[in-house]
């Protein structure tokens, strides 16, 4: 446990004097002794669910459960070139099918087209952006994804337009939050706050629904460690003290067999397909509980131990 801490002050994500809040949030979760208000289930509609997503969900599930908190689905849809409705409509039907329950957001797929999508937050996106111009704290950068990759091959950008001035207002800008003050890992330096096409970027938007729902505990898989040290950079910028307050769970992900984790992107094996090579709910879970490297059968997400989920981080 304290291996986590004292790594996460070497590596200067944290400072000395939060070490010993970081160490007892970890200590309240483990022992019990907290309680939350709302955690969440935020999808990105960009593909068909799998195995992996099932994980989060469930341990978000558990988690839950176990600290009183309610469940929010959150539908994170504003890369519209890559949201499709049967990929929304996949995840309720995936929690449906997986009999994971939620408390709180949409139910199926016109209360979110309605309700609930993310295009209904603009305003509150946009005011989040305003400030930090106001602040002086973002440039606009003209910088395509293969001049990004041209001049620095890892993709880690280092402010090329940092002093060049550009006008935020111009089309086609990306406009970047300046990190030169922040420890933050090098993927995150000068993260993008707002795409080319004026869209809030994930990381402001989600941190920005999370202050919107008033979501006090985040679960999230590690590969999200980098997005909670920025968007907890972010909120300081914006003085939202109810996200520098929350807890943020980190739990292992679900490796295939040549070590790399489950995504849409590479094309891991879908719920979607296989419910309809006539797979049931018990035998999803159980396919989980073995990737998990579990002695005993597992049918519900009520059998996955949280220790199941590995080492976690807790912020």
């Amino acid at each position: 446990m304290f291996l986590v801490v004292f790594s996460a002050v070497r590596k200067r994500t944290i400072g000395v004097s939060k070490a010993c809040s970081f160490a007892l949030k970890i200590l309240t979760l483990i022992f019990g002794m907290q309680q939350f208000v709302r955690t969440r289930i935020a999808p990105t509609p960009s593909g068909y669910l799998h195995l992996g997503n099932a994980l989060s969900f469930a341990i978000t599930v558990m988690l839950a459960n176990r600290y009183g908190a309610k469940v929010f689905l959150r539908i994170d849809d504003l890369d519209s070139e890559r949201v499709k409705p049967e990929y929304v409509v996949d995840i309720f039907d995936t929690l449906d099918f997986l009999e994971l329950p939620w408390d709180e957001g949409p139910r199926n797929y016109d209360d979110y087209r309605t309700a609930y999508s993310q295009h209904h937050r603009m305003g509150v996106y946009q005011g989040a952006l305003s400030a930090l111009r106001n602040r002086g704290i973002v440039f606009a950068c003209e910088c395509s994804r293969t001049t990004l990759m041209y001049h620095h091959p890892q993709g880690l950008y280092t402010g090329t337009c940092k002093d060049k001035r550009l006008p935020l207002d111009a089309l086609g800008y990306n406009w970047r939050i300046d990190t030169a003050i922040a420890h933050l890992p090098p993927m995150m330096q000068y993260f993008v706050v707002r795409k080319k096409d004026g869209c809030p970027a994930y990381q402001l938007a989600s941190l920005v629904d999370d202050v919107h729902y008033g979501v006090d505990l985040v679960v999230r898989g590690a590969d999200l460690w980098a997005s909670t040290l920025a968007q907890r950079y972010l909120a300081a910028v914006l003085g939202y003290r109810s996200f520098l307050a929350a807890t943020c769970y980190h739990h292992a992900l679900l490796k295939t067999g040549n070590n790399e984790k489950l995504s849409k992107s590479a094309g891991a094996t879908s719920i979607q397909y296989l419910r309809k090579q006539g797979k049931r709910k018990a035998e999803i879970y159980a396919m989980i509980g073995k990737m998990l490297g579990l002695a005993y059968p597992v049918s519900d997400w009520k059998d996955l131990p949280l220790a199941a989920a590995g080492d976690v981080d807790v912020f």
